[in-house]
C-alpha cells in the first residue's frame, strides 16, 4: 500500500486528529525535518523576496517614517505568531491555523481559510517563478523567460516529491543564504555608516540621514500608515514553521523556539536592514528607486559588482519562496483532504511519506497560473494577483479570533499543552483584531489598494460561502447515516 497512515483510538484532544505520544500527528507524513532544518525555515520564513524587491516603493512613499511601519507590521506579526505559536505547540497540525479553526470556530471557518491559504500560495508560485525566470534570462538570454519559469518549477516540484527531508535540505540552503547575506550587509553597512569600515566610499554620516532630507516625516505622520499598506505583504510566510513542525521528531520544542525567536528576526533582518540603507543613503537618492535599495545601499559603499550580487541574493529568495510555497499549499491540501474538506486523494501519503496529490495538485495550479501570466497578465492573472492580495491579513484575523476560542478549549481539554501561552490574554489578541481590522478598512481608502481587498473580500466571501454550504451538506449526510 502507498498509504502508511495509521490510525489510533484517540486522537488529539484540541482538533481531534489522531495523535501519538509525542504529539505529532500518525496521519503518513514523516518526521523528516532536522532540528536544522526548522530553525533555519523559521529564520528564513520571514524573509520574503518582497524584502528586497518592495522595501524602495515603501521609502519613497514615506521617506524614514517606513521604519515605523515595519515595526507596526512587525509587532503586529509577533502578536499573531505567539498566538499561532500558542496553539500549535500544544497540537501540531500540517493544517496549523485551518485545522485550528475548524476546532474553534466551525467547519466552514477551516474549510475558507484553508483554501484561500493555498489560494495565496498557489498564485505566489506563479509570481516567484516569473521574478527569477526574469533574472536567469538576465544571466542567459539564449533561454526565453517562460522556458526559466518552467525549468525552476519542475526543479522545484521534483524535490517536494523526493521527500520532505529534501524540502527541508533545499530550503535549509536557499534561506541560509539569505540569512548570511542580510547579516553580513547590515554589519558591513552599519561599520560604513559610522565611518568604520576601511576603504568605503560612503561618508559615514551615522543618523544624520534619516532627518536631513525633509525630517523623519517628510510626507507627514500619515505616510507611515501608507507604509504600512506597502510592507505588510513581504511579512507572509513567517507561519510555515508552525506547518513544517508537524513532520519534524519534536514539533513543541520547533514550535516554541521558532515563536520565542520571532522578534530578533523581524528587528535583525527587517528593522535592522532598512535602518542601514536610510542611513547609508538620504531616503529620496534617486539611486534607491533606480536600482533597488539594496543595491543602491551597497554602491555608496563602493562594493563591485553589487547589483550581480543582489540579483544572486534576490534569485535564492525567489527560490527559497517558491519551495516554501508549494510545501505550505501541498501540507495545507492535505490536511483539507484528510477533513474531508478537498478530494480524499490529497489526504495520501506514499512510502516516503509525500502527499504526491496534494503536491500534484498544487503545482498544477502553479503552471495554469504561470500562463495566465504570460498570456493574459492583464487580465485574467491581474485579477488572480488582486483577488489574493489581502489574504494575508484575512489569515491573521483568523489566527487571532481562533485563539479567542482555543483558549479556553485548551484549558478545559488539554491544559499540560499550554506550553507557549499569549501575552497579556485576551487584551493583546483583541489589539491585535483591531490592529488588522483597521488597517483592511484603510485599504479601501486608498486607490492603490481599495482593488486588490474589494477583490480579496469578495473571494472570501464566496469560499466563506461555499464553506457554510460544504459544512450543511456534511451534517447532512452524518444525520441521514445515523438516522439510517
Amino acid at each position: 500500500m502507498d498509504s502508511t497512515r495509521t490510525r489510533p483510538q484517540q486522537g488529539d484532544p484540541t482538533t481531534g486528529r489522531p495523535s501519538a505520544e509525542n504529539g505529532q500527528p500518525q496521519d503518513g507524513l514523516h518526521a523528516g525535518l532536522k532540528n536544522r532544518h526548522l530553525s533555519m525555515i523559521a529564520i528564513g520564513g520571514v524573509i520574503g523576496a518582497g524584502l528586497f524587491v518592495g522595501s524602495s516603493a515603501g521609502i519613497a512613499k514615506a521617506g524614514p517614517a517606513i521604519l515605523l511601519s515595519y515595526l507596526l507590521v512587525g509587532v503586529l506579526v509577533v502578536l499573531v505568531m505567539r498566538m499561532l505559536g500558542e496553539m500549535a505547540a500544544a497540537s501540531p497540525d500540517p493544517g496549523s491555523f485551518s485545522a485550528y479553526a475548524d476546532r474553534a470556530l466551525g467547519r466552514w471557518a477551516g474549510f475558507s481559510i484553508g483554501w484561500l491559504y493555498w489560494f495565496f500560495w498557489v498564485v505566489v508560485l506563479a509570481v516567484e517563478a516569473t521574478a527569477g525566470a526574469v533574472i536567469l534570462e538576465g544571466w542567459v538570454p539564449a533561454v526565453p523567460q517562460w522556458a526559466w519559469a518552467l525549468i525552476v518549477m519542475a526543479v522545484l516540484t521534483v524535490t517536494n516529491l523526493g521527500s520532505v527531508a529534501s524540502y527541508g535540505e533545499f530550503e535549509f540552503w536557499f534561506a541560509g543564504i539569505k540569512v548570511v547575506a542580510i547579516g553580513v550587509f547590515v554589519v558591513i553597512g552599519l561599520l560604513a555608516v559610522f565611518g568604520l569600515l576601511p576603504g568605503s566610499d560612503n561618508p559615514g554620516a551615522g543618523l544624520a540621514h534619516l532627518t536631513d532630507t525633509g525630517g523623519f516625516f517628510p510626507h507627514g505622520a500619515g505616510a507611515v500608515l501608507t507604509g504600512v499598506l506597502m510592507v505588510v505583504f513581504s511579512f507572509m510566510g513567517s507561519e510555515i514553521v508552525t506547518l513544517a513542525a508537524g513532520e519534524s521528531a519534536d514539533p513543541r520544542r520547533a514550535v516554541t523556539r521558532a515563536t520565542n525567536s520571532v522578534i530578533w528576526r523581524i528587528a535583525v533582518f527587517y528593522l535592522g536592514s532598512i535602518l542601514v540603507v536610510l542611513t547609508l543613503l538620504p531616503w529620496n537618492d534617486p539611486a534607491i528607486t533606480a536600482k533597488g535599495s539594496y543595491v543602491a545601499a551597497l554602491d555608496s559603499i563602493g562594493i563591485p559588482q553589487a547589483g550581480t550580487i543582489m540579483e544572486v541574493v534576490i534569485l535564492t529568495s525567489v527560490l527559497s519562496c517558491l519551495n516554501s510555497g508549494l510545501y505550505t499549499a501541498s501540507r495545507m491540501a492535505f490536511s483539507l483532504g484528510e477533513r474531508g474538506d478537498a478530494p480524499a486523494a490529497f489526504a495520501r501519503a506514499n512510502r516516503r511519506g509525500v502527499p504526491v496529490a496534494a503536491i500534484l495538485g498544487s503545482v498544477v495550479f502553479g503552471f495554469v497560473a504561470v500562463y495566465f501570466n504570460y498570456a493574459f497578465k492583464d487580465t485574467v492573472f491581474s485579477f488572480l494577483l488582486n483577488s489574493s492580495g489581502a489574504i494575508a491579513l484575512f489569515v491573521w484575523l483568523v489566527i487571532c479570533c481562533t485563539q479567542l476560542r482555543m483558549r479556553g478549549i485548551l484549558l478545559r481539554e488539554h491544559p499540560e499543552g499550554l506550553t507557549v501561552k499569549m501575552w497579556l490574554f485576551p487584551w493583546l489578541t483583541w489589539a491585535a483584531i483591531a490592529m488588522i481590522v483597521f488597517v483592511i478598512g484603510y485599504m479601501f481608502t486608498d486607490d492603490e489598494n481599495r482593488e486588490v481587498v474589494s477583490l480579496s473580500m469578495a473571494v472570501a466571501a464566496v469560499v466563506v460561502l461555499l464553506g457554510v454550504l460544504h459544512g450543511r451538506r456534511k451534517r447532512a449526510g452524518a444525520g441521514a447515516l445515523s438516522g439510517s
